[in-house]
């Protein structure tokens, strides 16, 4: 994984090269992030630490488990969140703003 990363983003690069989060099934929508992960090929190591530490053994280790055994429950579990995504009252007129820049508060 490493030496695939090394070569499609060479330190001499421009930046601006792009690799897909999902290897080997970046034309679906499917279980497989997690069977990468669970064989040490998440691409950003934010995603990696979701098995890799200790407290991911009791957290989101299991969980990736569960996705990588059971596509039906990832399917599931995402249907619900996208539900609730969708339920979401935003903030919109003098009750929020848009931030010009996400980490700051307009000023």
């Amino acid at each position: 994984m490493l030496t695939d990363l090394q070569n499609l983003c060479p330190q001499t690069g421009d930046g601006n090269t792009t690799a897909v989060l999902d290897r080997n099934s970046t034309d679906l929508f499917d279980n497989h992030y997690y069977k990468n992960l669970l064989n040490g090929k998440g691409l950003l190591s934010s995603d990696q630490i979701l098995i890799s530490t200790d407290e991911a053994n009791s957290t989101s280790k299991p969980l990736v488990q569960s996705y990588n055994d059971n596509a039906t429950l990832f399917f599931g579990d995402f249907v619900k969140s996208m539900i609730k995504m969708g339920n979401i009252n935003p903030k919109t007129g003098s009750d929020g703003e848009i931030r010009k820049s996400c980490r700051v508060i307009n000023s």
